[in-house]
C-alpha cells in the first residue's frame, strides 16, 4: 500500500516567487550540506569557530577567551569591511541596524554612518551572509574587531585585512578536512536527521524526474555522511546511491555552473581514486568537479527542464539562474521558525498596524489644521480654536506613539532579539527577502517539504499588490 502523501503545513510551505511547472522540469539537482542533509547549527558552527580560533592562535593571536554565541547572528546580515560593520539592510540597500565589534551602533551613529550609503553586493567594500556557514565568522569578526579597536592586531591595519585572515582560518578548518573528520566522527552530535527526505527524493524519481547530486565535498566525506544520513531509511538492499542519476562531487561552485573545469571519475568508491574522464558522463557514475554544461548533455536536457536546489544565494541559486537558466529552489531552514513566531504575533501585528494606521489620519489632520491657521491669522491674533485643535491632536499624537513603541520594538525582535525577523528590515523587506525574491523560483525550508507538492503540477506564484493597488481610505 502507497505511504499517504503529508498534509501541508504552511511553516513547511514551499512559497513561489515564479510561478514552477513542476511537470516541466525533468531533471533536479541538489546540493548536500544544509540542503539535502541539515546539521545542528549550533553544533556546526561552533566547531567552526573553535577551528579557526585554533588557526588564529598559531598566528599569536589573543583567541583564547573567545566565545560563540549562536543566538547573536541570523543570515541576511552584511560586512562592512570599510568601518568594520555588521550591517542590516533595506531591499533597497539602506541600513537599518548596524553592530560595530560588540555593540550596537546609536542611532545618532548609524545615521552618521550611513545616511549616504546603500549597501551594492557587487561593491567589494560589502560581504553578504549567504548561509549559515557565515555565523561563525561572524562571531570572529565582531569580537576580533572589538579587540583590534582596544590594541591592533599582530600584522593589521585594516579591517579588510582583518576580514581575510578570519576567512582564511575558516577556510583551512574546511581544507584540511578537520571540521569534517569530527563530523563523522559523530555525526549524531552535529546532523538533524530528516526521515521524509529520502521518500521525497523516491517520490520524485517515480514521477519519472532525473535526481543529481552536485555538492562541493569531497568524495570521502560525501559517501560517509550520505551512508550514515539516507541508508537507514533506503528499502532493503537499496543504498543512497540508488537515488541519483549522477554523483558529482568537489564541484567547486559557483564556477562548476559556469565555467568549463576538469573532470575526474572516481574508480574505486572505497579508496576514492580518481581517473582523468574524457568525452561524455554516464548515469550512475560518481565524477570529481566538471561543469553543468556535460549535466546537460548527459541527461539531454534543456536549461529550462532543471531545477537546482541549495541554501546558498549567491553559489547555488544566483549563478545557476543567471547563467545556465535552469530554474531554482532555495532552502532557508530558518523559515519554519520566522513563519511560527509571525503567526504567534499576528493579534500584536494586526493592534501595531491598526494604530499606525491611527497615526497617519492624525498626522495628516494636524498638517491640515496647520495650513489652516496660516490662512486665518489675523494681525498677531492666533486663531485660538484652531490652535486648540493642533494642541489636541499633538497630545493624541504623543499617546499613540507611547502605545506604538512597545509594540514595534517587540515586531523588531521577532526571531532575533538584536537583528529581528530574517524576511524584514523594519517595515520593508529585507535586503536578504529581495536576493530571495530576484533569484529563488521557490524557496522553502527543507527539501522534504515538496514532498506534500505533486510533482506533476504548478507551483503558482501569488498575485502581488502594488502600493497604488492598496486602498488606503
Amino acid at each position: 500500500m502507497t505511504e499517504p502523501l503529508p498534509e501541508r503545513q504552511h511553516t513547511r510551505g514551499v512559497f513561489c516567487n515564479r510561478t514552477l511547472n513542476l511537470r516541466g522540469v525533468r531533471a533536479i539537482g541538489y546540493d548536500m550540506d544544509y540542503t539535502l542533509i541539515h546539521y545542528f547549527v549550533d553544533e556546526w558552527e561552533r566547531a567552526a569557530f573553535d577551528h579557526g580560533c585554533a588557526y588564529l592562535e598559531e598566528l599569536g593571536w589573543p583567541v583564547a577567551d573567545l566565545v560563540f554565541d549562536p543566538e547573536a547572528f541570523t543570515l541576511g546580515l552584511t560586512f562592512d569591511l570599510e568601518l568594520g560593520n555588521i550591517v542590516k539592510a533595506t531591499r533597497f540597500g539602506y541600513v537599518v541596524r548596524a553592530q560595530h565589534g560588540n555593540q550596537m551602533l546609536p542611532f545618532a551613529e548609524l545615521r552618521r554612518s550611513y545616511s549616504a550609503t546603500v549597501i551594492d553586493l557587487s561593491d567589494q567594500r560589502f560581504k553578504f551572509m549567504n548561509t549559515l556557514f557565515e555565523l561563525s565568522r561572524a562571531s570572529l569578526w565582531c569580537q576580533l574587531v572589538d579587540r583590534h579597536d582596544r590594541s591592533p592586531l599582530p600584522g593589521i591595519k585594516t579591517y579588510r585585512q582583518l576580514y581575510r585572515i578570519i576567512d582564511t582560518a575558516l577556510v583551512s578548518a574546511h581544507r584540511d578536512g578537520s571540521l569534517k573528520a569530527a563530523i563523522v566522527s559523530d555525526p549524531k552530535r552535529f546532523v538533524d536527521l530528516d526521515p521524509e527526505t529520502v521518500p521525497t527524493l523516491m517520490d520524485q524519481r517515480l514521477a519519472g524526474k532525473d535526481l543529481i547530486l552536485i555538492t562541493n565535498s569531497d568524495w570521502s566525506y560525501s559517501q560517509q555522511i550520505m551512508n550514515w544520513c539516507f541508508n537507514r531509511f533506503m528499502p532493503e538492499g537499496q543504498t543512497w546511491r540508488d537515488l541519483f542519476d549522477l554523483i558529482i562531487v568537489a564541484a567547486n561552485k559557483p564556477r562548476f555552473f559556469s565555467d568549463v573545469g576538469p573532470i575526474y571519475e572516481v574508480v574505486d568508491s572505497e579508496r576514492g581514486l580518481l581517473e582523468p574522464h574524457l568525452g561524455a558522463i554516464r548515469s550512475g557514475a560518481v565524477y570529481h568537479g566538471g561543469n553543468a554544461r556535460l549535466v546537460e548533455d548527459a541527461l539531454g536536457h534543456e536549461g529550462s527542464q532543471f531545477l537546482y536546489v541549495g541554501d546558498h544565494l549567491f553559489g547555488d541559486v544566483y549563478v545557476t539562474k543567471d547563467v545556465l537558466r535552469w530554474r531554482t529552489a532555495l532552502i532557508v531552514r530558518e523559515l519554519e521558525d520566522e513563519i511560527s513566531a509571525s503567526a504567534n504575533a499576528a493579534d500584536t501585528s494586526a493592534e501595531l498596524a491598526g494604530l499606525m494606521e491611527q497615526k497617519g489620519q492624525l498626522e495628516l489632520a494636524q498638517s491640515r489644521l496647520r495650513m489652516q491657521r496660516r490662512h486665518l491669522v489675523v494681525g498677531d491674533k492666533p486663531p485660538e480654536r484652531v490652535d486648540a485643535a493642533i494642541e489636541a491632536t499633538t497630545t493624541d499624537l504623543a499617546g499613540l506613539d507611547e502605545r506604538i513603541a512597545p509594540l514595534a520594538r517587540a515586531a523588531s525582535e521577532q526571531g532575533n532579539l538584536i537583528w529581528g525577523p530574517l524576511m524584514r528590515a523594519g517595515v520593508d523587506k529585507s535586503l536578504f527577502a529581495r536576493q530571495v525574491e530576484k533569484h529563488a523560483d521557490v524557496y522553502t525550508s527543507r527539501v522534504s517539504n515538496f514532498r506534500a507538492e505533486t510533482p506533476y503540477g504548478y507551483l503558482r506564484a501569488a498575485r502581488v499588490l502594488l502600493p497604488h493597488e492598496t486602498p488606503k481610505f
